[in-house]
């Protein structure tokens, strides 16, 4: 136990997006140093909390396993009693049908201070959102909320006498709401709205009335939505921009309506201010390391994109030490030292100060290495490389050697497994003698962030970008795990085929190549193999396209 007093913060995470997270909640993130959080529609949330932050994952998903209850009562408590500053994110508001009342009696049992935080529900911002106000002078003097998960527990009867409901988790009993509505009086020509994934990328909207949408919407997924069902709906032809298309839309004097389906980012690209920036209306995939997908990420906002991150590869220290630090112990037979990503030099100066050196250790030694991101890192640690090769690519390393390699010792910090087998092969040939030693080890994650599964099942991905052909593997891996459970197809073809019609763009030749191999194209290649120059060719393509 603790003399530290614990506290539980029950945030409301809002629709999921960042974007319409509260300020409050901002900085309880930031704090936070335990995050128990629930299905999050934006990985990005769970980029506010520090690297430190223990994340215990225990959305309720349809379908899959989910963490019970009494469980998630016992995970606040335990915490809290360790002193800890606990945030539990729920999806929009807390205490709209969520279970946040039974997590604070256990609170309140165990002795534990508590704070709720209001969120934005998805009932009052999914309207908002769609052009529809829920409230009207003549139209609409009222409005209820409400869930049909259970329809056989609701009073029909009183709620088809308002004019405006809002319901939340209805998108399997759509039909039985509309069964229920028309035996207590409600007319066919009622307008509705089905909104699916509000606020975010992947919003649709569906409009129409009792009597069509069950046709409009046949075959369709419609989970997470919000219901809207009343007169206002017609109300959204008039209250959205000029600009937006809504030829399709009810009126309310025509409420027999033609099917339509409005993507948000549409709408959102017509009115943003992002509009006129070349990425704009673009959704992009980044794949790259954990915590490393920041700088990318920011870069391609900035010219309009919207991103959705999905780290498709995990770094972490070598099944073993012994090799490099029995070459740090001698670092003074070595000629040169060679490194070729940031990871390679932060673990190789990590081990350095855990064996009692600094870059002291170092005199005397040539440093060469491969790209301006790794000499960037290099520069971070104090020190200067004294090579780095043309088109920053490892490939043209021997090629433009500033010395004679015969005879040249050379330490060469890598990855464990796999990777950069010509280089050593080339300067072998050469007469150096290379020392290969494990300094980390790449691994595909475990599991994808369920912002990145819904926009590649959905369809809604325009480009995905690759840095290096371990995130291309490693994609490949976790893409086969979401589309095989959609599709037929064998393996071996099942993601290409899903990605047809998706830009696949690579940081360089290496990756390229790779790309071609497990998806048989690669649509943009980096002129500059940097995160800027990807960035640029993004920019051309989308230009030419």
């Amino acid at each position: 136990m603790t003399n530290q007093k614990g506290k539980v913060y029950l945030v409301g995470s809002g629709l999921g997006d960042v974007a319409y997270l509260t300020v409050r909640a901002y900085n309880l993130l930031a704090i936070a140093q335990v995050l128990v959080y629930d299905a999050l529609v934006d990985a990005e949330l769970l980029q506010l909390v520090s690297p430190d932050c223990l994340k215990l994952d225990v959305g309720k998903r349809g379908g899959k396993p989910s963490t019970p209850q009494a469980e998630i009562n016992k995970l606040l408590v335990k915490h809290c009693q360790q002193g800890k500053q606990i945030v539990r994110l729920k999806g929009g508001d807390p205490f709209i049908f969520g279970r946040c009342s039974a997590e604070i009696e256990a609170l309140k049992a165990a002795d534990c201070e508590f704070e709720v935080v209001p969120g934005i529900s998805s009932a009052l911002a999914a309207p908002l959102l769609a052009g529809i106000p829920l409230t009207d002078p003549v139209l609409s003097r009222c409005f209820a909320v409400f869930t049909a998960h259970d329809p056989d527990a609701l009073d029909w009867e009183a709620l088809s006498a308002l004019e405006t409901l809002v319901i939340l988790m209805g998108g399997q009993n759509l039909a039985e709401i509309i069964y229920r509505l028309r035996r207590y009086g409600r007319s066919l020509s009622t307008p509705i709205a089905i909104i699916r994934w509000a606020g975010t990328p992947q919003q649709k909207i569906w409009t129409g009335t009792l009597e069509t949408i069950l046709e409009q919407t046949s075959g369709v997924s419609l989970s997470p939505v919000v219901i809207l069902i009343g007169e206002v709906v017609g109300l959204r032809r008039y209250l959205q921009p000029e600009n937006i298309d809504l030829d399709n839309s009810p009126e309310r004097t025509t409420p027999k309506t033609q099917d339509m389906v409005t993507n948000l980012s549409n709408s959102t690209s017509a009115i943003s201010s992002t509009s006129g920036l070349p990425l704009s209306g673009k959704t992009i995939l980044v794949t790259r390391s954990e915590g490393q997908s920041s700088q990318f990420a920011e870069l391609l906002k900035s010219v309009g994109a919207h991103v959705v991150e999905m780290p498709a590869l995990e770094i972490g220290p070598p099944s073993s030490w012994e090799a490099l630090d029995r070459a740090i112990a001698r670092l003074s037979e070595f000629d040169w030292l060679i490194l070729t990503s940031s990871n390679g030099v932060d673990y190789f100066f990590e081990r350095l100060l855990a064996q009692g050196k600094d870059i002291r250790a170092l005199a005397g030694i040539k440093i060469a290495v491969v790209g301006e991101k790794t000499a960037q890192t290099l520069r971070q640690h104090c020190l200067q490389p004294d090579f780095i090769p043309p088109n920053f690519v490892a490939d043209s390393l021997v090629a433009h050697f500033p010395e004679e390699l015969a005879g040249k010792k050379i330490l060469f910090p890598r990855v464990e497994s796999g990777g950069r087998e010509t280089l050593v092969r080339e300067l072998s040939a050469k007469g150096a003698e290379v020392v290969e030693v494990p300094a980390y080890q790449s691994c595909c994650p475990s599991s994808t962030p369920p912002s990145a599964e819904l926009a590649l099942q959905s369809g809604t991905v325009d480009i995905i970008t690759f840095a290096s052909s371990k995130t291309v593997q490693f994609f490949n891996q976790l893409a086969e795990k979401i589309f095989s459970d959609h599709s037929e197809e064998n393996q071996s073809s099942v993601v290409a085929n899903y990605l047809e019609g998706v830009c696949i763009a690579s940081i360089g030749p290496q990756t390229s190549h790779t790309c071609r191999s497990l998806f048989g194209r690669v649509d943009v290649e980096a002129e500059e193999y940097t995160l800027e120059g990807l960035t640029q060719a993004l920019i051309k393509w989308a230009k030419n396209s």
